[in-house]
């Protein structure tokens, strides 16, 4: 069953997992602008996709002792992002760049939900039969 839900939604329904996620990341670095020693924080969306996917490659366990690999949401590991100036309290939050990718991540945060909404109402137009 799960499986015909993945080839009805395919990748959004991860997308927008990953997107929210992002978006709390985002939030939480301009909530912070001017904590002093703060490091801003994102997550490369496409590797964690592609992660999410499997398409990063399977991890092979070898022996009993070896940790199995990780679901969607809780492989994705958030980086610290590079600052273009930091500034001379530490922090390294540019409000202008975060602002930007808030902007763009909720922009495709909302297509992808836009998406997921015609296929579900595709879906029940085709269980209703009309």
């Amino acid at each position: 069953m799960a499986n015909l839900i993945d080839q009805a939604f395919g990748s959004h329904a991860t997308a927008l997992q990953l997107r929210a996620e992002r978006s709390q990341l985002l939030a939480a670095n301009l909530a912070n602008a001017d904590t002093p020693g703060f490091k801003a924080r994102d997550i490369d969306f496409r590797q964690a996709l592609a992660s999410a996917q499997g398409e990063a490659g399977p991890l092979v366990t070898t022996q009993a002792n070896h940790v199995g690999g990780l679901d969607a949401g809780q492989g994705t590991r958030a980086l610290y992002r590079t600052p273009l100036q930091p500034a001379l309290d530490g922090n390294t939050v540019d409000v202008a760049t975060e602002q930007a990718a808030f902007s763009e991540n909720s922009n495709r945060y909302l297509a992808s939900l836009t998406f997921l909404n015609g296929r579900i109402r595709g879906l029940m137009t085709a269980l209703r039969g009309e």
